[in-house]
């Protein structure tokens, strides 16, 4: 089924759209929340909570690509439920890395101007990813979008883990520059 068609099962109200969203986008799901909590069960929980979410955000929602809106939805779940789980003991996890990696980068603090430069400076991120080789830029979101770990990433584009671990400083490095081009004070 077409994600038009899915989503028009959610305006409908038709029980059918989750049905078919798992379908589609299950083990899609899956992998982003696995990729962040590295267990079984919490990701099998936040894909099923991905489900209601998408059903009490859909309508008013009406998202023009659906993997992506629910990958968000399975991304944000996964990485409360990591939170919650994580609150005293802190690294050696995967997203521990992921976010020591990026804490340079972005700030965590969350005030309405906070959210407004945040908006900015994400459109200036995804600018900047724009402009990298699609191998980079893939390597990129793999590794800060869905969490993947570095040993992961190595087998997926074919290269050694002290390449892909190079390859994503040096993009780490060239973000942070671009960016203090742009006038963020990082």
């Amino acid at each position: 089924m077409e994600d038009k068609e899915i989503v028009g099962l959610y305006w409908e109200r038709n029980e059918q759209a989750i049905n078919e969203s798992q379908n589609k986008y299950g083990s899609y799901c899956y992998t982003v929340s696995y990729n962040i909590l590295e267990d079984r069960s919490d990701a099998e929980e936040c894909v099923n909570d991905t489900w209601l979410k998408a059903w009490n955000a859909i309508p008013p929602n009406r998202p023009s690509v659906l993997a992506t809106f629910l990958g968000k939805i399975t991304r944000n779940l996964s990485f409360d439920r990591y939170k919650e789980k994580h609150r005293e003991k802190r690294g050696g996890h995967n997203v521990d890395l992921v976010l020591d990696e990026l804490e340079e980068i972005v700030s965590g603090k969350d005030d309405p101007e906070e959210r407004y430069l945040r908006k900015e400076l994400m459109r200036e991120i995804n600018r900047f990813l724009g402009k990298l080789p699609e191998k980079k830029r893939y390597m990129f979101i793999q590794r800060y979008w869905y969490g993947m770990t570095i040993t992961k990433i190595a087998e997926r584009f074919l290269v050694s883990e002290n390449n892909a671990t190079v390859t994503l400083s040096r993009i780490r490095k060239e973000l942070k520059e671009y960016l203090e081009k742009k006038g963020y004070g990082i």
